[in-house]
């Protein structure tokens, strides 16, 4: 389990730092200041939640059905809320109309909360 969290983590950390520097050097010609704010917001929250299947990986206190809830919740919030912002941010590039993607962002956002919850819980609930 611990090597499918790194993987996803490792895998979430590398894409954001393409898009980052896509939206740096080339979106920003293409996009409004709107449009490239929320861009970057998918970006920022796509490392955040690689980053915490990198660490949550190496928490040994969690069990592997744990961990498993933990990179489903991550894993589906993320696709979710920072996939549907960079399609929302750029369908105007493609000449796609994807305010269809609306009301997914927050169904992402809210997966991502409901893993933090759940992190917070499982490992307060540790007895030492």
């Amino acid at each position: 389990m611990e090597k499918k969290l790194l993987i996803t983590g490792s895998v979430f950390m590398l894409v954001a730092v393409v898009l980052g520097a896509m939206a740096a050097h080339a979106l920003e010609n293409y996009l409004t200041d709107d449009q490239l704010r929320s861009f970057e917001t998918g970006v920022r929250y796509q490392v955040y939640h690689g980053l915490a299947l990198m660490i949550f990986s190496q928490v040994k206190i969690l069990s592997n059905s744990s961990k498993n809830v933990l990179w489903i919740l991550f894993t589906a919030g993320t696709v979710l809320f920072s996939w549907s912002i960079f399609l929302l941010s750029t369908g105007s590039i493609y000449g796609i109309d994807a305010r269809f993607l609306g009301p997914i962002t927050p169904i992402g956002g809210l997966l991502l909360i409901s893993g933090w919850i759940y992190g917070i819980v499982k490992v307060s609930l540790y007895k030492l």
